[in-house]
């Protein structure tokens, strides 16, 4: 009976603790409590195409249509943002992207001017509505591997549909000196995006 007694105190005392540890872990300002995803990569390096993104967190949809950049907007289309969740948790936590955060941008095009400057009426009034869906643009962090690009990288997954299942790394030429030299917060367009505008 004794032994029986100190067998189930042991056990109870190691659940306690096992307990208290995982308390103190997700309440200590950096560990997220949500299974993060990190970026898959291919043998060659290549990223693969985020799973799941579109139940990620949704941060905003800046949109430079054609129609108001001279026909020659660098992005004429929504730009649909997605932070991967595991990281935005520790985002709101810390007020810091942790290595490996990915941003996932899914293009969306609008839908066919009607009116000179690109808008149309809609039941809901004259604006820009989206229409189809026009590839991706993914960032991650990782500062030892972007180290040339200010510890992100840029990829796209096509201009249009379907979006690619890898994609390779831009140079630092073709998008992280925008983000660089204009991004409010360590290169994320936070300016645009209340929720991560901290």
């Amino acid at each position: 009976m004794r032994t029986t007694l100190l067998i189930a105190g042991a056990v109870f005392s190691a659940v306690a603790v096992t307990a208290a540890f995982a308390q103190s872990e997700s309440n200590d300002g950096s560990a997220s409590t949500t299974k993060r995803y990190l970026p898959e990569y291919t043998e060659s390096g290549d990223l693969m195409l985020p799973k799941n993104f579109n139940e990620w967190v949704f941060v905003g949809s800046p949109l430079t249509p054609n129609a108001l950049n001279d026909g020659k907007a660098n992005f004429p289309e929504y730009h649909n943002v997605y932070i991967e969740p595991g990281s935005y948790e520790i985002y709101k936590k810390t007020g810091e992207f942790p290595e490996g955060t990915i941003f996932f941008k899914e293009l969306q095009l609008t839908l066919p001017a009607e009116n000179p400057d690109g808008s149309r009426t809609e039941p809901s009034g004259r604006g820009f509505f989206p229409g189809k869906l026009n590839g991706a643009d993914v960032t991650v962090k990782d500062s030892k591997r972007y180290a040339a690009s200010g510890g992100w990288g840029y990829y796209n997954f096509n201009h249009y549909e379907p979006k690619a299942a890898t994609a390779k790394v831009k140079a630092k030429e073709e998008c992280a000196f925008c983000h660089i030299a204009s991004a409010k917060k360590d290169d994320v367009w936070t300016q645009f995006y209340p929720l991560l505008d901290k």
